[in-house]
């Protein structure tokens, strides 16, 4: 059984694939993808180090992924009793219906009724980030406004946590990844600090890099920068 921070070599279109539908249990994943990092950080939160982890090299993918495994030839992707299934969200929930471990879904009603708002919010958030990457500096802080704001008040609906349902969630997972890119980038390239008067946002940052299980998940910090200038105007 391997531990959680033992990552196996990444595969590319050279390499072998590993032996399909024997009854293993696989997470397909990239290092470098935020989709697969909701996936991955949720599987090591919840213990389940049966899952095997399979890094593929997006860049140069082995053809056996796309023609054996998953045919949208995208990552995540868990295969999991003889079938494949995709898109992080969908595994997010796969996984607390599927498996053991501790809950990443809250049973308050309160709770769960605002998970689902903020799960269906993730994809404005994430679109509007790219969007205002491509525009100029002075421009930035408008154009990010309407969504961090929107966080910062998700922030302080409920006051048992630091993290969006107060207690820690996969809607926490959900938004992480790409939040800390964004922070990263934004700050590296534009010049803005996206928890500038929203102080919700930055203590659910900080305790987001105490949990262990996310945290063996991240980014390298300058890697995120550099690949993010392509976003960026010209």
């Amino acid at each position: 059984m391997a531990a959680l921070d033992e990552i196996p070599p990444v595969l590319n279109s050279l390499s072998e694939p590993p032996p399909l539908f024997d009854g293993t249990t696989r997470l397909y994943i990239n290092l470098a993808c935020p989709y697969a990092q909701r996936v991955w950080a949720a599987r090591n939160y919840k213990g389940l180090t049966d899952i095997q982890i399979v890094p593929i090299d997006l860049q140069d993918r082995p053809t056996w992924y796309k023609e054996k495994v998953y045919p949208p030839n995208k990552v995540p992707s868990l295969e999991h009793n003889g079938k494949v299934t995709g898109e992080s969200l969908d595994l997010l929930e796969y996984l607390e219906s599927n498996f053991g471990g501790p809950k990443l879904i809250p049973t308050d009603t309160a709770k769960k009724e605002a998970a689902v708002e903020l799960l269906k919010y993730t994809d404005t958030f994430t679109k509007t980030g790219y969007t205002a990457l491509a525009k100029p500096e002075s421009e930035v802080p408008e154009a990010l406004a309407p969504t961090l704001d929107y966080l910062e008040n998700a922030l302080e609906k409920f006051d048992d946590g630091p993290f969006f349902l107060g207690e820690f969630s996969n809607v926490d997972l959900a938004y992480a990844p790409f939040i800390e890119r964004f922070y990263l980038a934004f700050s590296g390239l534009k010049n803005y600090d996206i928890t500038t008067g929203r102080p919700k946002l930055l203590q659910w940052i900080q305790a987001m890099q105490k949990i262990d299980a996310y945290a063996k998940t991240r980014p390298d910090p300058e890697q995120v920068v550099e690949k993010y200038k392509r976003f960026t105007a010209n």
